[in-house]
């Protein structure tokens, strides 16, 4: 299963991947979500333009529910 990081102060977000059986962790700034699989953040205009750097993709969950998230991820998985 794919290693997930979650944006902080997206707690909710973190608990409902983990009640998945997904790896998460969650992180404050784009250095700390390296080693992630796929990042969750609160919305894509906050991820400097630096992020291209990462081999994983980005999902916002700006205008989306926790649950549309979690679907988000899992199809991303």
């Amino acid at each position: 299963m794919a290693k997930i990081a979650v944006e902080t102060p997206l707690e909710d977000v973190k608990q409902a991947l983990e009640e998945k059986g997904h790896d998460v962790f969650m992180f404050t700034n784009e250095e700390e979500a390296k080693g992630a699989n796929l990042a969750v953040v609160r919305t894509l205009n906050e991820i400097d333009a630096d992020a291209e750097q990462f081999d994983f993709p980005f999902v916002s969950m700006e205008g989306a529910s926790v649950d549309e998230i979690v679907a988000d991820v899992e199809h991303k998985d």
